[in-house]
């Protein structure tokens, strides 16, 4: 028998139940990620091994990097506060704060109780420290007129951190390779840092009302197709994220940039954004299962024994310890309630946007004992992320819904 054709066979029941059963599964205590988690374990090599691709860093990157890119762009779509300081406090403080604080805690906890050197250390934090804007679906904002402000913080920290992680990425990097700083510091600071974000922040607004004045211009003359009009933000993502790149900026900023200047300039034809939102968030969900059915077929027993208890020690501290006092030292100030720190303390889900990260650094020249170390701390991570947080999702959003939205406003966007 064909492997392919009963891998194709498995796929199509896959997605026709998780379709058919989306009614129920939303109401139940299962995200569709850990469903994708479980069938690809399922399909993998302790199971009836109808995965057996074993794909390549390279392969993984070019994945989880267009999966994160379509997710950003959606994240930005779905902003709706005008570009003030007030109406952007929490996002601020999840990313100027919360972000640098999770990845020098986690390189301090791996430096010096677990030995790592202090390249690799950051490094992992690097990668562990971004949440998921792929996964996180069940507490982002709901849709284009969602004022809530935990969702509003969740969704733009995840669209956001994607991107501006990738500084220490680097840094981690270059550290691992050259303990002595004044090879490679100031390079840092002028290229990876101030000209990437530079550069990402401005091609992100450039690109996008490009497009989105040609697009208006074109339709004065002759609208474009029903049917492929929904392409025009997957050619907005593409060409903003591959003109980014060529300039040495960094795409995922870009990306979430141009999601923002989008939906502003459509602000008066709604139907447009969220024609566009709709589009963006099905590519999204159909390369999620390609993903994490992949991550699935991907876990090993003997690998994820010999650095379960490393891995568990880096989750239970960041899940439990460094993500909720993060949260708590952030907020500091501000007028969000106890209830509502705890949910963005604890909603800091891992998983696509690390495993990119990984991969990228495999590419830039990880390898050898610390490579495979650092692969399996987050390979179990992820999955731990994956359970924990596709279990406690909707009881706690549901009981959030009833109990404290609305009086979770730190700012008003009609302030």
């Amino acid at each position: 028998m064909n492997i392919y054709i009963l891998d194709l066979l498995v796929i199509g029941l896959l997605l026709l139940g998780v379709t058919l059963g989306s009614g129920w599964i939303s109401r139940l205590p299962l995200s569709y990620a850990l469903i994708y988690l479980v069938v690809g374990i399922f399909l993998g090599p302790y199971g009836v091994k109808l995965i057996q691709l074993r794909p390549d860093a390279e392969f993984l990157e070019r994945l989880t990097e267009l999966v994160v890119i379509i997710s950003v762009f959606g994240c930005g779509l779905k902003m709706n506060r005008p570009f003030k300081l007030w109406a952007w406090q929490t996002t601020a403080r999840l990313i100027g704060f919360l972000m640098p604080i999770s990845i020098f805690a986690i390189a301090a906890f791996c430096h010096w109780l677990m030995g790592f050197d202090w390249g690799a250390a950051v490094l992992l934090g690097a990668i562990l420290a971004p949440t998921d804007p792929v996964l996180a679906s069940e507490v982002q904002l709901a849709n284009v007129k969602d004022q809530d402000e935990l969702r509003f913080g969740l969704t733009s920290e995840g669209g956001l951190n994607d991107a501006l992680a990738f500084p220490f990425v680097y840094f981690g990097i270059y550290w691992l390779k050259d303990s002595n700083w004044d090879n490679w510091f100031k390079q840092w600071v002028a290229v990876d840092l101030v000209w990437a974000i530079a550069s990402g922040i401005v091609m992100g607004i450039l690109v996008a009302k490009a497009i989105v004045w040609v697009d208006k211009q074109v339709q004065r003359f002759r609208e474009v197709d029903n049917l492929m009009e929904d392409f025009v933000a997957l050619s907005t993502i593409l060409l903003t994220y591959s003109l980014t790149e060529l300039v040495n900026g960094y795409g995922f900023l870009a990306v979430f940039v141009a999601g923002v200047t989008v939906q502003a300039s459509y602000y008066h034809n709604p139907k447009k954004r969220i024609a566009q939102l709709e589009f963006t968030e099905r590519v999204e969900k159909l390369l999620e299962v390609g993903t994490i059915l992949i991550l699935g077929s991907l876990l090993l027993v003997a690998p994820m024994i010999k650095y379960a208890g490393e891995a568990l020690l880096v989750a239970g501290l960041l899940l439990f310890v460094i993500r909720p006092i993060g949260v708590w030292i952030s907020m500091l100030g501000s007028r969000i309630p106890p209830p509502t720190r705890w949910l963005f303390g604890w909603f800091g889900i891992r998983g696509v946007g690390s495993l990119y990260y990984l991969t990228y650094a495999f590419g830039k020249g990880l390898e050898g004992e610390i490579g495979e170390r650092l692969a399996w701390i987050t390979y179990i991570i992820v999955v731990i992320s994956v359970i924990l947080h596709g279990i406690s999702a909707t009881p706690l959003i549901n009981w959030y819904e009833r109990h404290i939205k609305g009086t979770s406003q730190d700012v008003s966007p009609d302030s």
